[in-house]
């Protein structure tokens, strides 16, 4: 089966109540688009890769310290089945089992990661007793 080729993402900065291109790209996506012309947008907010650089670093350590999995990749899988980030697949004999779901860019959003990020944090410290190095030097 063919996929869809994907639509662009244009990118859009709040400037008062005026959104603002962020590169020509996204300038020369309104070309086509009259002065006055009513347009559907939907807003997203980009995700923080320096949020997600933290995760794996939280991950990286917590295995280091605990040897509580082989890997932080290991690790990561376990976290997703505890916090609930599933997919439910049926196998064959109508048994439905959980796998671990997708944190990627494109399938989790912002506030989404947010939360899953939390929820890891949680479960680790309730499940090891481990608290990173950044909840140590907030207390």
């Amino acid at each position: 089966m063919a996929r869809k080729p994907e639509k662009p993402v244009y990118a859009f900065r709040r400037n008062g109540s005026t959104l603002v291109p962020d590169m020509d790209m996204d300038m020369r996506a309104l070309e086509g688009v009259a002065n006055g012309q009513l347009v559907r947008i939907e807003v997203k907010e980009f995700r923080n890769v320096g949020r997600h650089r933290a995760y794996w670093k939280m991950l990286h350590e917590m295995v280091a310290a605990t040897e509580c999995a082989l890997t932080p990749e290991r690790l990561h899988e376990v976290i997703k089945l505890e916090t609930g980030i599933v997919d439910l697949i049926r196998l064959p004999n109508g048994m439905t089992v959980a796998i671990p779901g997708s944190i990627s860019f494109d399938k989790m959003d912002e506030p989404e990661f947010v939360a899953f990020f939390e929820a890891a944090e949680r479960w680790i410290a309730e499940t090891y007793g481990w608290v990173s190095e950044r909840e140590v030097r907030a207390a």
